[in-house]
């Protein structure tokens, strides 16, 4: 596994469940009210963490990852209310490498 899978599979041992929105947004969301809004929003699939293991989850984003569009990425998320902006970690950039 390359060492961005890595780190998003780092990522996922903390977190509260993931989120697709079918085409090219993929998010590892990393508290309840992320789960909240993103289910307020609509996002489906929406799983969570505690029906899925972490590496159940790493494996779900990889196929997302592989059967989305160009525009890909894959960013976490944790509520951050003084500046939401800086709540999005970056971990998979839009138009990273297809070989990832």
């Amino acid at each position: 596994m390359s060492e961005v899978w890595d780190k998003v599979g780092e990522t996922l041992s903390d977190a509260k469940g993931i989120a697709f929105d079918g085409c090219h947004k993929i998010y590892i969301l990393m508290d309840d009210e992320q789960m909240s809004e993103m289910k307020e929003f609509g996002y489906d699939p929406l799983l969570s963490a505690e029906d899925y293991t972490a590496s159940e989850m790493l494996e779900t984003i990889r196929d997302w990852y592989e059967d989305s569009c160009s525009l890909r990425f894959v960013q976490a998320i944790y509520t951050n209310h003084e500046d939401p902006n800086a709540g999005f970690v970056s971990l998979i950039e839009q138009g990273a490498d297809d070989d990832l």
